[in-house]
């Protein structure tokens, strides 16, 4: 299994910029979802082992950008131009198979997970 721990959340005003780390060891493709008080989670962003291929829900599309440093051995989702809805608690979550897949979409096909990390814009 892969080890997860997130970094980097806060208090930030709308407009502004977070930068959130997850630190992890293994071979492993990344997704980061959030999850709201009283919402379901929801996927943010995965990007495969390589690095060369990622996908983006709407909602974040042109605004964040997942990246990863596998020498490293850390991942990261750029958020910028952030708004109040994007308040939430994020994790980030590791999947074994490196490559893509659709299941990356889904947060129950993920075998790790992180403590999370909240994020919280003000307006």
């Amino acid at each position: 299994q892969v080890q997860l721990a997130e970094s980097g959340g806060g208090l930030v005003q709308a407009g502004g910029s977070l930068r959130l780390s997850c630190a992890a060891s293994g071979r492993y493709a990344m997704g980061w979802f959030r999850q709201a008080p009283g919402k379901e989670r929801e996927f943010v962003a995965a990007i495969v082992w390589s690095g060369g291929r990622s996908y983006y829900a709407d909602s974040v599309k042109g605004r964040f950008t997942i990246s990863r440093d596998n020498a490293e051995n850390t991942g990261y989702l750029q958020m910028n131009s952030l708004k109040p809805e994007d308040t939430a608690v994020y994790y980030c979550a590791g999947r074994t198979t490196p490559a893509w897949s659709d299941r990356l979409l889904k947060w129950n096909e993920y075998d790790s997970w992180g403590q999370g990390t909240q994020v919280t814009v003000s307006s």
